[in-house]
């Protein structure tokens, strides 16, 4: 395992840096940024249980093409990810953990923010991919449902446990095992994203929201209320108010839910579904309550001391944006690498500092509090293992599902 000497830069506070780069104006959020469309299919499912080592059990997907590694003549690592997903400094011009990466392994990270929607980049390297030709990227991030497809198709490279030390250590047991990659095979988090209640304090007036049940059939917050537009996170949180486990739900269960919203939208109940632009009404108090991501309630918290959130006693939704290696990747073991260096609590520490959303390291928090003790102590940033105990994750969908599914919550949004 390699040992590093702590870097000694000056942490600074991601509050700081964030204001100092948008003049005034609302930052985007890796969440503002993601379109989940009814087209996307996500071809998954018969996944089979993996041994405790992380290899994949037999009849499985047993990972994509590799190429020839030229890692150790090339020493870079080209990684593709979502904007405003990862630290900077004051200036907004470099990226301190990568600078770090650089100085400690001698390798330069070719850092390109270019994937906007799940289903426009799969689009982008879809082809190449089904022709067996590299897409010139050793790192992509995909958020699990689209991750899910990748290694169903074979599209992208099992991991060598040998390289990822940290990883595999410090990988946080909430994340360890999705039906769709158990044990990690070929996946490692980024950053997970927690779905909540949040809810503007003044809008509310004495009203309590503890539930999607508040949410939904309280009177007094007609026509007040937002559920999200990403099928996932709406029917997910409402099939865990009614008593439902959204990792093993049936055909019955999912119409249920739906009926369920649909008496709501039919009565008034919800203004409406919404991407990240609900932001803007939660703080502006049109909206008093509604659906949100951690991270969001995260920064708008900062900004409005109104807006608050609440886990639900029946729990919340868990998603998360994937590290993947493609096939034909140019240099694999510097990507293996690159995973690995996040994995260590001090640059997970100052990585989720920054971005705001749940960091997948444990061991992180003594870390952290250097850099900004509030962020350490938000359980939206690091969860701690009552509140990890009440995740829950969307189980994976065949291609049947996913098409029926999205159709019938496409007709409920209007989208």
């Amino acid at each position: 395992m390699e040992q590093y000497e702590p870097d000694r830069r000056t942490p600074v506070p991601a509050a700081a840096v964030r204001r100092s780069l948008r003049d005034g104006r609302a930052a985007p959020t890796r969440r503002s940024l993601l379109r989940v469309s009814a087209g996307g299919l996500l071809v998954a499912g018969g996944l089979g249980a993996l041994t405790g080592c992380g290899i994949p059990a037999a009849g499985r997907t047993q990972g994509g093409t590799s190429a020839e590694d030229h890692s150790a003549a090339e020493k870079v690592v080209d990684f593709s990810n979502w904007p405003e997903y990862i630290d900077v400094d004051a200036s907004g011009k470099t990226h301190p953990t990568l600078d770090t990466f650089a100085r400690r392994t001698g390798i330069t990270a070719k850092y390109t923010e270019d994937i906007n929607d799940n289903n426009e980049f799969f689009g982008k390297i879809q082809p190449q991919l089904a022709a067996g030709q590299a897409t010139g990227r050793d790192i992509i991030v995909l958020t699990d449902w689209l991750a899910a497809r990748m290694i169903r198709l074979g599209y992208v490279q099992r991991l060598d446990a040998a390289n990822l030390p940290h990883a595999f250590t410090n990988l946080s047991p909430q994340f360890r095992n999705p039906d769709w990659d158990p044990g990690r095979a070929y996946s490692y988090p980024w950053q997970g994203i927690s779905t909540v209640i949040a809810f503007n304090k003044k809008a509310l007036d004495g009203i309590e929201v503890r539930s999607v049940s508040d949410l939904l059939d309280n009177s007094r917050l007609k026509g007040r209320v937002g559920f999200l537009s990403e099928m996932r996170d709406s029917v997910g949180m409402t099939m865990l108010d009614m008593g439902k486990d959204p990792g093993k739900f049936t055909d019955d269960d999912f119409d249920a839910v739906l009926a369920r919203l649909q008496r709501a939208v039919d009565r008034g109940q919800i203004r409406r579904f919404t991407g990240n632009d609900y932001t803007s009404d939660l703080a502006k108090g049109d909206l008093a309550a509604c659906v949100a991501w951690g991270g969001d309630v995260v920064q708008l918290k900062a900004d409005n001391p109104d807006v608050d959130y609440v886990i639900p006693a029946a729990g919340y939704m868990t998603s998360t944006d994937n590290m993947l290696i493609p096939n034909r990747a140019r240099h694999k073991t510097n990507a293996e690498r690159l995973i690995d260096f996040y994995y260590r609590p001090e640059e997970a520490a100052a990585l989720a500092a920054y971005v705001n959303y749940v960091s997948p390291v444990d061991g992180v928090k003594p870390y952290l509090e250097k850099i900004d003790k509030s962020a350490a102590d938000n359980p939206l940033i690091l969860p701690d293992q009552a509140m990890q105990a009440k995740s829950h994750a969307f189980r994976a969908l065949a291609q049947k599902e996913e098409t029926a599914y999205e159709e019938k919550f496409a007709k409920l949004t209007g989208a």
